[in-house]
């Protein structure tokens, strides 16, 4: 208990009672808790608790996150970012991390006495969105002088996309392009796995069809890297939208580490409105199936020239729509269907001839030839539809 000074006037004579009274006074401020203290013991106490007061404000300011890159909030940062938190004192590196949440494999080191960098051995996913956590009290980092954080600190950020040619490689090097990717080198780190590398892409097989090699171009968005991408995700259990994102990229990296090739041969369908009417696919470059007749869109319902990956890939389909008359159809299992184009598929269908506009927009043909065109035309399979000849 503090000690408390009593001010007690020197007795005076002929004040009787003055000694018991004030006696009586000190008994009753004891039993309220209030005691007339000195000034100079007020002051005293004051500049105690002052002293303690700043010292535990100092304590609990002395070692803070003064600035991290990249900064929360930040967009479009490199996949090979090299991320750094900036400390207010001086600090060691025996103590917990910051973390990642998603995860990426790499190793936090000292820079200076007063920063931590991340140096990544595998890059930042495309497109994700890194939340780091600087965690406080003894699962953070703490200064050389024993201090550690008061508070965690979150930091998010957006990773950029990367270049369309480097997802253009890879897809070459796993063989869904009808291009082949030959790298310069090795890659100089592996947080440079998504970043475009030195090299040349050639096609695949000799004599490609003018029609698909008028497609590409490197380096560059085209129908081609799309109907790659739908081809890749729909192997592997991906959404599929034909953009890169995330667990694309993801999966890329994985299936070129464990060096899992595309399985499937490449194929590409040729539909020209020439009469007579008729589809060629090509396999691995090689025509394989060849003028077989089909149908396209009547008057009014015409198929529409241009290139376009299938989308969806059904044993059977319900069609139903209007026909240019007017009239309503409703076919409940129409076979071997290729969605390419809005409702516009490869399909079977029975007529009493081929190789003429006869449908609402399909491509058709023998129910026979479509089992053939069938397994061939995956989803992302390019069809490209060809008007007659001017």
């Amino acid at each position: 208990m503090p000690e408390y000074r009593i001010l007690v006037p020197p007795p005076r004579r002929h004040r009787k009672g003055w000694t018991a009274a004030i006696a009586a006074a000190v008994v009753v401020a004891a039993a309220a808790g209030a005691f007339v203290v000195s000034k100079h013991g007020q002051d005293d106490r004051r500049r105690s608790q002052s002293r303690g007061g700043a010292k535990n404000e100092t304590s609990a300011q002395a070692f803070a996150v003064v600035s991290t890159v990249p900064a929360t909030g930040a967009t479009d940062v490199p996949s090979d970012q090299v991320v750094t938190v900036r400390l207010s004192a001086p600090v060691v590196v025996t103590t917990g991390m910051p973390t990642f949440d998603p995860p990426v494999s790499g190793a936090w080191t000292r820079v200076g006495a007063k920063s931590l960098a991340f140096r990544a051995t595998a890059p930042f996913l495309p497109t994700s969105t890194e939340t780091l956590v600087i965690p406080d009290g003894s699962w953070g980092p703490r200064s050389t002088a024993g201090a550690m954080l008061v508070k965690p600190v979150t930091i998010t950020f957006s990773v950029a996309q990367a270049s369309t040619e480097r997802l253009q490689q890879l897809l070459a090097q796993l063989d869904y392009l009808p291009l082949s990717f030959t790298p310069t080198g090795p890659l100089s780190s592996p947080a440079e796995a998504t970043t475009a590398q030195a090299g040349s892409f050639a096609w695949r097989w000799p004599n490609p069809p003018s029609s698909l090699t008028s497609l590409w171009t490197e380096g560059y968005e085209n129908v081609i890297t799309k109907g790659a991408v739908m081809n890749f995700e729909n192997q592997n259990g991906l959404a599929v939208d034909g953009l890169a994102g995330p667990r694309v990229w993801s999966t890329l990296l994985s299936d070129i580490a464990a060096a899992k090739v595309n399985a499937d041969p490449y194929t590409y369908v040729v539909v020209s409105k020439q009469l007579p009417q008729s589809l060629t696919l090509f396999e691995n470059g090689t025509p394989a199936l060849v003028d077989i007749p089909v149908n396209t869109g009547a008057p009014g319902a015409d198929t529409v020239d241009g290139t376009y990956p299938v989308f969806e890939h059904v044993l059977s389909s319900r069609m139903q729509g209007t026909n240019p008359d007017g009239t309503k159809y409703d076919d409940p299992n129409v076979p071997w269907a290729s969605y390419f184009n809005g409702g516009d598929a490869l399909h079977g269908f029975v007529r009493a001839t081929y190789g003429s506009p006869q449908s609402n927009g399909c491509v058709e043909m023998r129910i026979s030839d479509a089992a053939k065109v069938w397994p061939l035309s995956p989803i992302g399979t390019l069809v490209t539809v060809v008007g007659p000849a001017s």
